[in-house]
């Protein structure tokens, strides 16, 4: 019985194979019918997606399955398959050189003659400064405000061509604020830069760890500096800013008194770094976008950050990210804000690799552009 029950399972396997042969031969007649329809439309120019040519196209599909399961089987197996087709004539599209004109323009550079003007949050010293000197040079021309919302106001009203925001720590997760202004302003993010954070004890000339009684940052700094802070029976002030703390040490010049702050700000404000290293995580990083108000991204750009709106029904979010899947796209991060006003809705923000010139993330964007609500493209840098 269990060499009959082998067999059987033998003779199972072969008429799958026999069936997998076909599915593959008709994939491929499929994709060259595909590349005739493309063909066809460069020629009569019309739109290679058609929303209600595929809708009608799963209902039939569907119909002709005799149970629920089969039924929701064949409706994913048709969208991938739409999907591709869909990229392949993107592809030949491409080729011929008659997608049109992107939404955004590529550029070389950034900088035009090596000019240009950059705002970043905070007081001078800050690691907003230190990212942006990284990523610009120390010579670029610049300034600073007091909130990320007048850094973002600033380029939309032509005041600064670059903002440097923070928008993301490997400790203590995303600038949620970052990501709502993302939203609600016409700003494009074009490239990013990680500065690893490593906190610093700073002092006056005359101060080390004995005299110090009063320790003064950023909230966050204090408590990423806890373990060492716990060794010693000093109080904690919070700043809103660690620059500032190193500020007001500077200023007031005071040997009881220290900062929380990074090695930029000790040489900014003549500072002496009295301990270095005391945040707990030794592998402490922030990553900084960098925003203007136009539509541009560099040739060589490999990131792209979108964000959009779902509707209410089952399986919407999963719908969104098959997109990736059907379209080898690697999603390298997914975020979510509450809408204002709209209780329970939220937006998502997706970071994904590609670039605006690939067909493959052209196929991806048009498809969530039809099934999701408001979807922006935040940048691709």
């Amino acid at each position: 019985m269990k060499q009959e029950s082998q067999l059987d399972l033998g003779v199972l396997r072969e008429r799958i194979d026999e069936i997998d042969a076909r599915i593959v031969e008709l994939y491929e007649q499929r994709m060259d019918v595909s590349a005739q329809v493309a063909e066809y439309k460069i020629e009569s120019g019309k739109k290679v997606f058609d929303k209600a040519r595929e809708e009608e196209k799963l209902r039939k599909v569907k119909s002709l399955t005799h149970n629920d399961f089969n039924s929701h089987g064949v409706e994913e197996l048709f969208e991938q398959i739409m999907s591709m087709s869909r990229k392949k004539q993107y592809q030949l599209l491409t080729e011929k050189k008659v997608l049109g004109r992107l939404p955004f323009i590529a550029v070389d550079s950034l900088l035009e003659d090596g000019q240009a003007r950059v705002v970043f949050q905070g007081a001078q010293g800050s690691y907003s400064q230190a990212a942006m000197e990284a990523y610009f040079g120390s010579g670029i021309e610049s300034f600073h405000v007091e909130t990320f919302r007048d850094a973002m106001s600033a380029i939309d009203e032509g005041s600064a061509d670059f903002a440097v925001l923070p928008i993301e720590n490997s400790t203590a997760g995303i600038v949620s604020e970052i990501y709502d202004l993302l939203s609600e302003f016409e700003n494009y993010i074009v490239a990013e830069q990680i500065i690893p954070i490593e906190h610093c004890l700073l002092g006056c000339e005359n101060a080390d760890l004995d005299t110090i009684r009063r320790v003064y940052a950023h909230p966050q700094a204090l408590m990423q500096s806890s373990d060492f802070l716990s060794s010693y029976p000093w109080q904690q002030i919070s700043m809103k800013n660690n620059a500032f703390a190193a500020a007001r040490v500077r200023d007031e010049a005071d040997p009881a008194q220290a900062a929380i702050a990074g090695e930029f700000a000790a040489r900014y404000y003549g500072l002496k770094v009295l301990k270095k290293g005391i945040n707990r995580s030794k592998d402490n990083s922030t990553r900084f976008i960098i925003v203007t108000n136009q539509r541009i991204f560099l040739r060589s750009a490999g990131k792209i950050s979108i964000c959009f709106e779902l509707p209410h029904r089952s399986g919407a979010l999963y719908h969104m990210l098959s997109h990736f899947i059907y379209n080898n796209l690697n999603m390298t991060g997914i975020e979510s804000r509450p809408i204002a006003d709209r209780n329970w809705e939220y937006r998502f923000f997706i970071d994904f690799e590609g670039n605006l010139a690939d067909s493959a993330v052209k196929n991806a964007l048009r498809g969530l552009r039809d099934e999701s609500r408001n979807l922006r493209i935040l940048g691709n840098y």
